[in-house]
């Protein structure tokens, strides 16, 4: 896909009405989301210039919340839940891989560690990195 093609005096324009820049409060903060939730209600029917404006926009909230909100990773056990949650599955539907019903609760409990062959078969079935599991 190439890039956007924009007219620079809408763009312009655009700019003008929402007055993007770095974000350094939370006030600002929630003008810029003000901003981009405009933009996105307008859906199919943002020009180019908006689109662009937009990807501009949530950059910058992006950045912010990264510096003053930032996640921490989630563990194993998190990992897990949110991926059986995901997915409709219940603990019965870990068994291939754990063979008891009581290790599976301990480990969705977080009551157990997840072992690293048991990280390799949870990313096999679950198709994502190992990682997510250690």
């Amino acid at each position: 896909m190439g890039a956007l093609v924009i007219d620079n005096k809408k763009y312009a324009r655009v700019l003008a009405k929402v007055l993007p820049r770095v974000i350094a409060t939370g006030e600002e903060h929630e003008r810029m989301l003000a901003e981009v939730e405009k933009l996105m209600d307008k859906s199919e029917h943002r020009t180019a210039e908006e689109d662009t404006a937009l990807d501009l926009m949530v950059r910058l909230i992006k950045d912010y919340e990264e510096e003053h909100h930032p996640l921490r990773d989630p563990s194993p056990h998190e990992m897990l839940v949110y991926l059986m949650e995901q997915r409709g599955l219940k603990q019965a539907d870990l068994l291939p891989i754990f063979k008891s019903r009581g290790y599976v609760s301990e480990v969705v409990d977080s009551k157990r560690a997840i072992s690293k062959v048991h990280a390799r078969q949870l990313a096999e079935f679950f198709r994502v990195p190992v990682s997510l599991f250690i």
